[in-house]
């Protein structure tokens, strides 16, 4: 698999592509005025204990208070020890209002909802995440060789030090030499010391520690032994990425290139044209068929359609290889629009097991390469597959875009026809209730045509019905929906 790292860097925001085989995969979007949160630590204040929900708001001096729960609160300490065997106390028995707390954030601000919070501190490097408060080595569940896992844990415990912390080893780790294992240990000791000290420095509330910016994340986090070619459009962030390199990648300096092209570096894929296909709620496939998209505040829900794929032998077979082209279409929609949580697919239904196994195995085998985790479960008796996609930030959709004002974002708005019927209904409302000579009605043009061409007989008989002349006014601010009746 070839792949390429783009990086768009201007004042106002940061833009990633991540390209496999010529084809976008990813992109990811930082703007200046609303960094990311996730993986920031923040020394809080206790706003508001709900011990009917067990969980607590806090104040990080954020524009909203964040969510912090029973469950992401470290547990009662016997001897310094961590008591696994005790229960889980109360919200009201571990926090007060008024008091501070050293919180880090594992899920952005989305829509309506603040943060979400957790003080199981976590630290991530590029082959190890140092876990201050917790002495526990865990190894990567992608790294498959037992015997891999145990090299890489044997050399990980001796950087403990007897200390109460532990690592988590990553899946960049593996093959990795062991001196590049120790210096990621030491790096991160030292951060965690640094961070010590901030946390004594810091009045509540106040930030400690903020994470990388998102180039630079994306090194840390993304980037794989198979990346061909790292582009960037600014030597500045060109000289940012060499040093990073330098200390913790030393085998990707020689592929990183400061991109010097006439044409604007997301020009080369034609990333504009698939960022704005996949702000789309159509996808096109290549066979005919195509997916409808709808993201909601629940769910995202994913629907296959044949469309113009007619196939070739019987409609079984047909509806087989829709089914197989979606299920490839649909993991790499949910990488690129960086869509979470409940995702729901509904397949065309089949009525052979095994082309559904097939199917099952295609999206699983898909997903492999999304470095966000996942979980899918079986085909249901209706066709479904039901999934859920780890989310920490924005999708695509709502990091761009923002609900339509006139629909509010229900995607609909009434039919001329409809808001005639509102209208005269008014009228009679109004006739009835008040004395006037006349009525003036004010709406859009589209609604003043239909009462003119349309619905001119319905008009004329409810002026014969209330005895009134009704007149009509055009106004270009007023949305389809919108209307106004005035006594006159």
């Amino acid at each position: 698999m070839r792949e390429e790292i783009l990086i768009n860097v201007t004042p106002q925001e940061t833009r990633v592509a991540v390209v496999e085989n010529g084809v976008l995969q990813e992109v990811h979007i930082e703007r200046g005025v609303s960094r990311g949160l996730v993986g920031n630590i923040y020394k809080g204040v206790v706003k508001r204990v709900m011990p009917g929900m067990q969980a607590a708001f806090i104040d990080l001096g954020l524009e909203k208070a964040a969510f912090l729960h029973v469950a992401e609160i470290l547990p009662p300490r016997n001897n310094g020890e961590i008591d696994k065997d005790a229960p889980v106390p109360e919200i009201t028995e571990l926090l007060r209002e008024g008091q501070s707390l050293v919180v880090q954030v594992i899920k952005d601000q989305i829509g309506s909802k603040g943060a979400r919070l957790t003080t199981h501190l976590t630290i991530p490097s590029r082959y190890l995440v140092l876990m201050p408060t917790n002495q526990h080595i865990g190894v990567s569940q992608r790294i498959a060789s037992e015997e891999e896992r145990n090299r890489l844990r044997e050399i990980v415990d001796t950087d403990t030090d007897g200390a109460s912390r532990g690592f988590i080893i990553r899946t960049a780790a593996e093959g990795a030499e062991e001196s590049a294992l120790h210096r990621d240990a030491e790096f991160l000791k030292k951060l965690w010391a640094g961070i010590q000290a901030d946390m004594e420095q810091v009045t509540a509330p106040g930030v400690i520690h903020e994470d990388l910016s998102l180039v630079l994340r994306t090194l840390r986090d993304v980037i794989e032994a198979d990346v061909e070619k790292i582009r960037v459009d600014s030597r500045t962030t060109c000289h940012q990425i060499l040093s990073f390199c330098d200390k913790f990648l030393p085998t990707m300096r020689e592929r990183v290139e400061a991109y010097q092209g006439e044409r604007p570096i997301f020009d080369l894929y034609n990333i504009e044209e698939e960022i704005e296909r996949a702000l789309e709620r159509k996808v096109a496939l290549k066979s005919g068929g195509y997916l409808i998209m709808d993201q909601t505040e629940a769910m995202t829900t994913i629907d296959v359609n044949t469309g113009a794929f007619v196939g070739h032998k019987t409609l079984e077979e047909t509806i087989f290889k829709t089914n197989l082209e979606a299920a490839s279409a649909v993991a790499r929609q949910l990488r690129l629009r960086n869509l979470g949580g409940i995702i729901i697919v509904d397949f065309i239904d089949m009525l052979e097991d095994e082309h559904k196994r097939q199917v099952l195995r295609t999206l699983e085998k898909s997903l492999a390469q999304d470095h966000v985790k996942t979980q899918i479960s079986e085909v249901s008796a209706l066709g479904l597959v039901e999934m859920t996609r780890k989310r920490q930030r924005e999708s695509l959709e709502h990091l761009l875009c923002e609900p339509c004002g006139i629909c509010n974002g229900r995607g609909f708005i009434k039919t001329p026809v409809t808001v005639c019927y509102e209208i005269f209904r008014e009228i009679n409302r109004a006739a009835r209730a008040y004395e006037a000579q006349k009525f003036l009605v004010l709406a859009s043009q589209d609604v003043v045509d239909c009462l003119l061409d349309e619905e001119a007989s319905n008009l004329a008989e409810l002026e014969a019905f209330v005895e009134r002349p009704v007149r009509l006014q055009a106004e270009s601010l007023y949305s389809q929906d919108q209307f106004d009746v005035v006594l006159m």
